[in-house]
C-alpha cells in the first residue's frame, strides 16, 4: 500500500476475543470512506491466538498488515506500529474502540489538521457512558498530576486514540523510552517541548467492564513513571530539539 491518508495502529496481546469485531468494524469503515486507510495491528508478546486471528484477517484485507513483536509492553507495540506505518496521519487505538470507528473522521482534515490530536473525554462536548464513579474519581486525580508536573492544559491524556501526522511521529517516537502505558504521557511531553501543538477532541466514549486497566496498580505506576519522564528531561534523554 502507497500513500494512505491515515494508519491505524493498534497495539494487540491476548486479544483473541476483541480483534474479531475490531477489525469487522474497521473493515466496514473502510470501505465507505473515499480515501484511503492502512490498518497495522501490533502483536507482542501474546500467548493466546492473537497473532493467528490477524494473519488470517491479513489474508482477506489487502489494507491490514501484521506485526508480530516478542516483548511485550504496549508502548513498545505502538512505537513498533507508528514506526512503520505509511500514513500522513497515524491513529492509535486501542482494540475495544470504546469510540465508535465513525469517529476518527473527527481526527483527521477537514474536520482536523493539528501536528496532534488527542481522543478526549473531559473537553467541552464530550460524552462518558456507564463508566463507574470511583474509576473516573481515580482517573482524574491522576490527570491532575499529570498536568501540573508535565502537561498543563491537557484535560484528557489517557484517553486511548490519539493522532499524529506522519512526519510528526518519526521526529517523536524514537525517543520514546517507556515501554508500558506510561508511554502516551511521555510522547505528549516530547512533542509539546519540541513545540509541536496538541488539540483535544471531544468523543462519546463507552466504558468497557473488560478493561485490562488496573486502576489502581496502574495508576500507581504511572505516576512513578511520571517522575521518571521528568528525571530523563532534566539529563537529556530525549535530546528534543525545536521544530523547524
Amino acid at each position: 500500500m502507497t500513500n494512505p491518508l491515515i494508519s491505524i495502529i493498534i497495539p494487540a496481546h491476548n486479544e483473541e476475543a476483541r480483534l474479531p469485531l475490531a477489525l469487522d468494524n474497521i473493515c466496514v469503515f473502510s470501505k465507505n470512506q473515499n480515501y484511503q486507510i492502512e490498518v497495522v495491528v501490533v502483536e507482542n508478546g501474546s500467548s493466546d491466538r492473537t497473532l493467528e486471528i490477524a494473519r488470517e484477517y491479513a489474508s482477506k484485507m489487502p489494507e491490514l498488515t501484521v506485526i508480530h513483536e516478542d516483548r511485550r509492553g504496549k508502548g513498545l507495540a505502538v512505537q513498533r506500529g507508528m514506526l512503520e506505518a505509511k500514513g500522513d496521519f497515524r491513529f492509535i487505538c486501542d482494540v475495544d474502540f470504546s469510540m465508535p470507528v465513525e469517529e476518527l473522521n473527527r481526527f483527521i482534515p477537514p474536520n482536523c489538521s493539528e501536528d496532534i490530536s488527542i481522543g478526549s473525554r473531559e473537553a467541552p462536548g464530550a460524552v462518558r457512558y456507564n463508566e463507574p464513579a470511583f474509576r473516573h474519581l481515580i482517573g482524574r486525580i491522576f490527570n491532575l498530576m499529570v498536568r501540573i508536573a508535565a502537561l498543563p492544559g491537557l484535560q484528557d491524556t489517557q484517553c486511548g486514540f490519539k493522532c499524529f501526522r506522519g512526519e510528526v511521529a518519526e521526529k517523536i517516537f524514537p525517543l520514546q523510552t517507556m515501554r508500558g502505558m506510561s508511554f502516551d504521557v511521555e510522547i505528549l511531553f516530547i512533542a509539546r517541548r519540541m513545540g509541536y501543538k496538541i488539540v483535544e477532541v471531544p468523543i462519546p466514549w463507552y466504558f468497557d467492564p473488560d478493561s485490562r486497566v488496573r486502576l489502581v496498580d496502574d495508576s500507581l505506576r504511572m505516576a512513578f513513571d511520571l517522575i521518571h519522564i521528568l528525571r530523563n528531561d532534566r539529563r537529556g534523554v530525549y535530546r528534543i530539539t525545536p521544530k523547524p
